[in-house]
C-alpha cells in the first residue's frame, strides 16, 4: 500500500483549502460526500465549533459530510454555511425528504491577531474550499486553516513562532489507512514526540528569533508558567489558541466507535502540544470513518493518536516565516 502521508490517503475523503494571503486566514474542508460515521472530542477550555452535538451516539443523525477547519475566531464558523450550500447543490445530504440537508461540522481557531481582523472566512471562502478539493495531498503549512496559525504565545504573539496545518498518514497490515490532518495554533509549545525537544514554540526575549543556539532559544513555555504566579495575567494576556483537526480512517467504526477514536487522537495531541488542553485553547478533534474494514477500535485509536502527533509536527515544519514571525524551517 501506497501512502503519501495524507489524511487523503484515506479512501472517500478530499480535502480543500482556501485563504486570504493579506488577511492571514482561511479555512480548510474535509470532504466525505457518501457519508462518514463521524464523533468529535473537546478538550480545551475555549473552544468554538458548530453541529458538534450531532456526532454524540445519543442523536438521530448517523452520518456527517464534511468537517470545517476555520480561522476566524466564531466569524469563520460562518464558512460551513458555504460548504452547506456546496453539499446541497450536488444532491448530498440527511434525507428529510422535502431535501436533502448536508451535515457538516466546524471547528476554528483564533488567528485575529496576526493579519487583518476584519477580514476572516465566510461562505464564499468555504464554497471555494470545496471547489479546490481534491483527492491530492493538500498543502501543507501556510495554507487554509494554518495560514495565521501560531504557537509559543505565552511571551505574546511577538515571542511566538509561525505555524500552520500538516497531514500524516499511517498504514494497518495492508489495507486500513488511518490519516489526520491538523490546524495548529497552540498556546503551549510543539514537541517532537521521538525525542522529546521543542521544535516551536515560545522564543526568549534573548534570542529574537535571530540564532538558535544550543537550547537558548526556546522559551520553555512550562517553565515560564512556574513563573507566573498570577494566573488571571495568564488568562486575560494569553487567549486565543487551539489545535483543531480530523482522524479519519477506513476501518469500520460506528459512531460510539468513532467518539472513542476522536478522545484516543487527543493522547498524540498531548504527546505534541506541550502544555495541552488548556483553559486558553480550544483543542477539538473530530473522527471520521468511511470504510468497511474491520478493525478492533483500540487499535483505530491508537494509530489515530499516533497520526496527529506526526500532522502536528508536520505543521510546523511546512509553515514559512510571515508578518515577522520565524518558523521552525528558518531555524533549522
Amino acid at each position: 500500500m501506497k501512502l503519501h502521508n495524507s489524511i487523503t490517503d484515506v479512501p472517500g475523503i478530499r480535502v480543500g483549502h482556501a485563504h486570504d494571503e493579506e488577511a492571514l486566514t482561511g479555512c480548510t474542508v474535509i470532504l466525505c460526500e457518501k457519508g462518514a460515521f463521524g464523533g468529535v472530542d473537546q478538550r480545551g477550555g475555549a473552544p468554538g465549533t458548530r453541529q458538534t452535538d450531532a456526532l454524540y451516539p445519543m442523536h438521530l443523525v448517523q452520518q456527517v459530510h464534511a468537517i470545517v477547519l476555520a480561522g476566524g475566531s466564531a466569524f469563520g464558523l460562518d464558512s460551513a454555511s458555504g460548504v452547506v450550500r456546496y453539499l446541497e447543490e450536488r444532491g448530498v445530504g440527511f434525507d428529510v425528504r422535502v431535501a436533502r440537508v448536508p451535515i457538516v461540522p466546524a471547528a476554528i481557531l483564533f488567528d485575529l491577531g496576526l493579519g487583518s481582523a476584519n477580514r476572516r472566512p465566510d461562505a464564499a471562502m468555504g464554497y471555494q474550499a470545496c471547489l479546490n478539493a481534491s483527492r491530492h495531498p493538500p498543502a501543507e503549512g501556510n495554507a487554509g486553516a494554518g495560514m495565521g496559525a501560531t504557537v509559543g504565545k505565552i511571551l505574546g504573539i511577538s515571542q511566538a513562532m509561525k505555524s500552520g496545518i500538516g497531514c500524516a498518514s499511517l498504514a494497518i497490515g495492508n489495507s486500513i489507512v488511518v490519516g489526520a490532518i491538523a490546524a495548529v495554533n497552540a498556546f503551549g509549545d510543539i514537541i517532537d514526540p521521538r525525542n522529546g525537544q521543542i521544535v516551536a514554540g515560545a522564543r526568549t526575549p534573548q534570542t529574537g528569533g535571530q540564532s538558535a543556539e544550543a537550547g537558548e532559544y526556546f522559551a520553555d513555555t512550562l517553565q515560564v508558567m512556574k513563573s507566573i504566579l498570577d494566573s488571571q495575567q495568564l488568562n486575560f494576556g494569553r487567549r486565543g489558541n487551539t489545535v483543531i483537526g480530523v482522524v479519519a480512517t477506513n476501518a469500520r467504526l460506528n459512531k460510539e466507535q468513532a467518539n472513542k477514536v476522536a478522545q484516543m487522537a487527543h493522547d498524540g495531541l498531548a504527546r505534541a502540544v506541550r502544555p495541552a488542553h488548556t483553559m486558553v485553547d480550544g483543542d477539538t478533534i473530530f473522527a471520521l470513518s468511511t470504510g468497511n474494514k474491520k478493525a478492533d477500535v483500540n487499535i483505530i485509536g491508537a494509530y489515530a493518536a499516533e497520526a496527529f502527533a506526526q500532522a502536528i509536527v508536520r505543521a510546523v515544519f511546512a509553515a514559512q516565516p510571515i508578518a515577522g514571525l520565524p518558523a521552525a524551517s528558518s531555524i533549522i
